[in-house]
């Protein structure tokens, strides 16, 4: 194996599989991470030069370290590890699901936690490793529905920094990515979709390829250890008061 690797988690379909051809473009071997998306995952690795596809339930924590540990075992350039997994369920400030709440924290904060951990234990890159860790514009533009989902990836955002400072050799680093509204989520329906992705302050719709562009560019280590790209038009800069699903759909000023 010649080429530097990057494993994806999610990375079946949706931002994750933009990701994986753009890094499958750019050389790179990608390890395609799934749930339960295996027939999304093998037909997606058949079209990258080169590519493997991995399965790992994300809610079972040692699971996805043995994940860590078995690819560390046998990538022998493995730079970058890519958290974009993760489970988007409706709960709101008012009324938190337990059951809701533990599925988010577990698979977008806990797994992706505990793979970094191993990863920069375990992997070998000789110019060093990089971890993404996506986040969500909802870090800075804050509303009360999908509570437990914007707790958890609070709990990402501030792990980011801890990692940070964590690492003797400063050629290992950890960056947030924080999406906005990108591709048709929860329920919405087509038209939902295209009035909800409009509403930041360019008012334009923020492509796949933009978080794939800047996954490439973060896994390049141009930026120091512990930053955050927002990847949103604009979006986090505003104050909206709902999801901008509930603003769309209910034709709220954005």
């Amino acid at each position: 194996m010649t080429r530097p690797a990057v494993l994806i988690t999610g990375g079946a379909k949706r931002i994750g599989a933009a990701m994986a051809a753009a890094f499958g473009k750019a050389g790179w071997h990608v390890v395609i991470h799934y749930g339960r998306s295996a027939r999304e995952a093998e037909a997606l690795a058949t079209t990258l030069p080169s590519a493997e596809t991995v399965q790992c339930d994300l809610m079972d924590g040692s699971a996805a370290v043995a994940m860590i540990q078995d690819l560390s075992a046998r990538l022998t350039d493995w730079r970058v590890l890519i958290n974009s997994a993760s489970v988007f369920e409706y709960d709101s400030v008012t009324g938190m699901g337990p059951e809701t709440y533990n599925r988010a924290m577990q698979v977008n904060a806990a797994s992706p936690a505990r793979m970094a951990q191993a990863f920069f234990r375990l992997a070998r890159a000789p110019g060093g490793r990089r971890v993404i860790q996506f986040t969500d514009m909802k870090l800075a533009n804050t509303n009360p529905d999908f509570f437990s989902y914007t707790m958890s990836k609070h709990a990402v955002d501030g792990a980011i920094a801890m990692f940070a400072k964590a690492h003797s050799d400063p050629r290992d680093r950890v960056y947030g990515l924080a999406p906005g509204a990108i591709l048709a989520s929860h329920d919405q329906s087509e038209d939902e979709t295209k009035a909800s992705h409009v509403l930041n302050l360019l008012a334009r719709k923020t492509g796949a390829d933009e978080i794939a562009d800047a996954a490439m560019f973060l896994a390049q280590g141009h930026l120091a250890s512990g930053e955050t790209l927002f990847i949103d038009s604009g979006q986090h800069l505003l104050s909206q008061p709902r999801d901008v699903i509930y603003l769309a759909r209910e034709g709220l000023p954005g």
